[in-house]
């Protein structure tokens, strides 16, 4: 009886222990899979554990039962607050367009030496990366790198994806380049070692990340070699071009237009638009234009993608800006930190049908002003003012967020939702910039935690008006926000319930007799080709504590092992799906899902021998 009863405590006790794997390994399989999305996975297996540590406590080595405090407590961990401000932070420089300048001064240089460019851009964010979230950058540079392939006649393939490669070799080569650097580190501090300083591991990681840029620079385009004239190229093309919009610029008195003088029948100064006619009095020049000299009170008709209109209408020296009398075509002045840019159909039945623009009462009463025009049949070459307008146009309104979504329930326009964006802060870059720069700094010499220099990071960038506080919500993705506390979750069910330990003891017993630097290659290996299914986070919270452990029972500085984690997790390369600046580049460069097979699983065998080589050599573990 009693050897009864002691089995069925036995069966009880590991309970938890079974079921944590069971979790682990739907977990594993779910976000592999993508069949249910990421965020239902992760509130899934959150409950999970959740309901068996309630009815099955688990206790180890006579510790604490893990409750379900312990299972939540990821979403307070350090780490996660740190990714969270961070993007913020990264979010604020993209919306008060603070790195344009450096993606400007590239771009133009870039017209006399492309290829040369495309290496410099490479390194620039590489560089970048190691300091800021890469999705931005990746953004940033995209359409950059783009149109310089096209000038020197490329296809898109062979530099889309290197783009996103270097970012994220860039990211592994500081404490806060990759948010898994950040959870990996979060996961010892809590064993009670010190916690990993900025650069301490950014030497070996320099060593991965150079080789794994040559082969992408050097080797990589020429495994993607495609026709730079195919479908794919012309895809892209086409949407980088975007839908045109009729807009119009009146030369004020000071207007920065007035003066200049047409070349070869052009005005080169309107980049990036076309410029259909210019009024003059009753008087209309039409293209070509030559020896027009541009005058005080000329209307310029001009065709423009709405990137275009509004990079222009935030610069500087704006013309379009400048065209408004007082703030719009209304007389309505606009507070350029609460603008927002959105697309408008106008409805059939509507009663602006037939009126222009300055006769719509209606459309008046909004306090949006019209910023473009576009039209299905053919585009007119008069103003906007004086073109009326029919049902099917599309109108590009500028306005406060307030009054852009009013319109929902104004009737006479079909308002496009999807399309409203807030316009850029260039006025704050230089400040968020500062800000950054201060973040990073105090960070890197260590003078406070990084969660704290980056928290007051991102509050300094709210208080300054780099963004507002909704727009410092949309930067918190609920993805990452709640992969990260599942992550957390099963890296504490594993270590409560002793799988960790278990773990490393299989690997060891696997591995039994074989040096150090054979066990720290397996590692890096298997969790290399986990992190291209599974995210960059899971994997680097899962394995952390199993490399914590492995560590001590080898009577290793476990630092070490810890490091080969966040080496490994960042080899997101052999899919698509591994990495969200994958998907970013996925479109542009016409990939298929083999074309990341193809040149990624190379560089995942690359980074793995250089690891096994170099890093047990730097380490002395040889």
């Amino acid at each position: 009886m009693n050897q009864i009863l002691e089995s069925l405590n036995i069966v009880q006790m590991n309970i938890p222990l079974w079921a944590s794997f069971i979790i682990i390994f739907f977990a594993i399989i779910s976000y592999a899979a993508e069949k249910i999305s990421l965020e239902v996975t992760s509130l899934a297996i959150i409950a999970a554990f959740l309901l068996v540590f309630h009815f099955f406590p688990a206790q180890v080595d006579a510790n604490q039962p893990v409750s379900s405090a312990d299972i939540l407590a990821g979403f307070a961990n350090p780490a996660l607050i740190t990714i969270l401000s961070l993007l913020v932070i990264g979010q604020a420089l993209f919306q008060t367009g603070a790195l344009d300048g450096v993606a400007q001064l590239v771009s133009h240089y870039g017209e006399k030496k492309p290829q040369l460019t495309i290496a410099v851009i490479f390194l620039v964010a590489g560089t970048v990366s190691a300091f800021l979230n890469n999705t931005p950058v990746v953004i940033m540079f995209l359409p950059i790198i783009i149109g310089l392939a096209r000038r020197i006649n490329i296809a898109e393939s062979r530099v889309a994806m290197s783009l996103s490669f270097i970012s994220i070799l860039g990211g592994m080569t500081t404490l806060i380049g990759s948010s898994s650097n950040l959870l990996a580190s979060a996961i010892i501090e809590k064993k009670g070692l010190p916690p990993i300083a900025f650069f301490d591991f950014s030497v070996p990681a320099l060593m991965l990340a150079s080789v794994g840029a040559l082969y992408v620079i050097f080797v990589m385009p020429h495994i993607l070699n495609t026709d730079s004239n195919s479908t794919g190229n012309e895809t892209a093309t086409n949407t980088a071009r975007g839908k045109q919009f009729l807009a119009q610029i009146k030369l004020n008195r000071n207007n920065t237009l007035i003066g200049m003088e047409s070349r070869v029948g052009l005005f080169p100064e309107l980049k990036g638009m076309t410029v259909r006619s210019i009024n003059r009095g009753y008087q209309t020049i039409l293209p070509p234009f030559e020896d027009v000299t541009l005058k005080a009170g000329d209307m310029i008709i001009v065709a423009a993608t709405r990137d275009v209109l509004t990079k222009n209408f935030n610069s500087k020296n704006s013309f379009i800006r400048a065209s408004f009398d007082t703030g719009n075509n209304f007389g309505v002045e606009l507070d350029p930190s609460n603008l927002t840019m959105v697309e408008s159909i106008i409805a059939p039945a509507s009663r602006m049908i037939g009126q222009t623009v300055n006769q719509s009462n209606h459309l008046a009463q909004t306090g949006c002003t019209v910023l473009g025009l576009q039209r299905r049949k053919r585009m007119k070459r008069l103003a906007i003012d004086e073109v009326r307008l029919e049902a099917g146009d599309v109108l590009l309104l500028l306005g406060s967020r307030s009054d852009i979504f009013s319109l929902r329930s104004f009737r006479d326009l079909l308002v496009l939702e999807w399309s409203a964006t807030d316009l850029p802060l260039l006025t704050h870059a230089r400040s968020a910039l500062g800000i950054f720069a201060i973040t990073i700094g105090v960070a890197a010499f260590g003078l406070v935690p990084i969660v704290i220099s980056a928290f007051i990071g991102a509050l300094a960038m709210i208080l300054i008006g780099a963004l507002n506080v909704r727009q410092a919500a949309r930067a918190i993705d609920r993805k990452i926000l709640l992969l990260i506390g599942a992550a957390l979750a099963m890296s504490t069910a594993l270590e409560g319930v002793g799988g960790a330990a278990l773990i490393a003891d299989a690997v060891i017993n696997s591995l039994e007799g074989a040096p150090i630097w054979v066990i720290l290659s397996a590692f890096f290996l298997l969790i290399a080709v986990l992190t291209n299914f599974l995210s960059n986070h899971a994997t680097a919270v899962l394995f952390a504590p199993i490399a914590y452990n492995t560590a001590i029972k080898l009577n290793v500085d476990p630092q070490i092992f810890i490091y080969t984690v966040i080496f490994a997790a960042n080899c997101s390369f052999a899919t698509p799906i591994a990495y969200q600046t994958n998907l970013l580049v996925m479109s542009p460069g016409n990939y298929k899902f083999f074309d990341f097979v193809k040149a990624g699983v190379p560089l995942v065998i690359l980074m793995w021998i250089t690891f096994t080589i170099a890093i047990p050599y730097y380490y002395g573990l040889y």
